[in-house]
């Protein structure tokens, strides 16, 4: 007697989908066009037809350790192709931004980060804390006036110095790392529970999927939006060098006038800020900062041109890239608005990429940002199991 097999949907998972973007998920009929035009999707067990009628079908337990929808690169060669229009691709990138509130941590924020009711407050929260630090810290002349009020140059350590800056992104970023971990954790729980057969070995897995992400290798394998390629490589690169950057004013700048604060007298920073060009560092940070305003613009442009092509238009995606151009952007004229002594608007504008820094990286777990930790996980465990592209296959053959 054939077994039976009592399938549950959960429907508030369907519902949440449909609003982050998955909204034409019903359409689709399993005509397996999607998986034939894909050059990404393995031969055997191929996506995105599998995790296209599971998510139909409500299949949540099966969907949030299924690393296929990582192999995903938004390629969108599926929803151009698909004869009912049912976007595949966006459907799939909602299901993706459903694993992040999944395993966030509290949960509470990850519900936050696909509800566009709740921006204001996600808005809010830094703008006030900051602008309270401002108050708090600012030095003051002595009838009780702010200092930078009366500057004739533009000094950001007058108007929020950069102790209290250093405090509160520092401790404040170790906490949601932390929090960031137990998701990341949870997920790489979870796809070990699909208990298959490994092929590859962890570390080897590990670094051809780094190699993978830093030559952006498989977006060159798309057909409909083989353009992205351009723009999100840019990100990609100019938010590393950014970090890069930052951790180099931070290492050979602050920790050491920390300590030599607490008494280590020998020790003294290795140069001065605020940095400015020819340092190699300040060309470093320019560089970046350029690369984020050329790739968010590039993505921007495309989402807003040419939609169909191009997909993920869900709120969770737009939000991501929105913050990550403006991120770029608040910080470039930052510095051009210090140089060129506009005082209130260089405060201004620094104190608005604050704001947009903390979004980025205080609601990184939440938001699309995660991905970059997700996909590398589920690529290396895909590499560790077999799961290669088609394409590929057909390539070393």
């Amino acid at each position: 007697m054939a077994e039976h097999r009592l399938i549950e949907p959960d429907l508030d998972f369907i519902r949440e989908v449909k609003q982050a973007g998955g909204d034409t998920l019903k359409k689709c009929y399993q005509c397996a066009t999607c998986s034939v035009v894909c050059n990404l999707s393995p031969s055997d067990k191929p996506f995105p037809r599998k995790e296209m009628i599971m998510a139909g079908w409500g299949q949540t337990d099966e969907l949030i350790r299924d690393p296929d929808l990582w192999l995903c690169y938004q390629c969108n060669d599926c929803s151009v192709s698909c004869p009912r229009e049912a976007k595949p691709g966006d459907v799939l990138a909602a299901i993706r931004a459903w694993v992040y509130r999944k395993y966030s941590f509290p949960s509470f924020m990850g519900k936050a980060m696909v509800t566009p009711t709740a921006l204001p407050l996600l808005i809010g929260i830094p703008a006030l804390i900051l602008l309270a630090c401002i108050f708090m810290f600012a030095p003051t002349n002595p009838d009780g006036s702010f200092v930078f009020t009366t500057s004739e140059v533009v000094d950001f350590n007058l108007f929020l110095p950069h102790s209290a800056v250093d405090a509160v992104f520092v401790v404040g970023n170790i906490l949601i790392f932390l929090f960031a971990a137990i998701g990341f954790n949870r997920f790489w729980k979870a796809l070990q529970t699909r208990d298959e057969t490994k092929q590859v070995s962890l570390i080897p897995a590990a670094i051809s999927t780094l190699k993978e992400i830093l030559t952006h290798s498989r977006f060159r394998q798309c057909d409909a939006n083989k353009d992205r390629n351009i723009g999100h490589m840019l990100l990609v690169y100019g938010f590393l060098g950014a970090m890069i950057t930052t951790g180099c004013v931070f290492v050979f700048v602050f920790i050491p006038h920390y300590l030599n604060m607490l008494g280590l007298e020998s020790l003294h920073s290795w140069f001065t800020v605020p940095i400015d060009l020819p340092h190699p560092v300040k060309i470093l940070g320019a560089l970046s900062g350029v690369s984020l305003v050329i790739g968010g613009a590039i993505l921007i442009m495309r989402h807003r041109t040419d939609p169909e092509t191009v997909g993920a238009n869900g709120y969770p995606d737009n939000f991501f890239i929105t913050i990550i151009f403006l991120n770029g952007l608040t910080g470039m004229l930052s510095w051009i608005l210090r140089i060129s002594v506009l005082i209130w608007p260089a405060y201004v504008m620094y104190y608005l990429h604050l704001v947009c820094v903390w979004m980025l990286l205080w609601y990184m777990p939440y938001s699309k940002f995660a991905h970059m930790i997700y996909r590398t996980m589920a690529l290396t465990y895909a590499k560790m199991i077999g799961r290669t592209p088609r394409s590929e296959i057909d390539q070393a053959a």
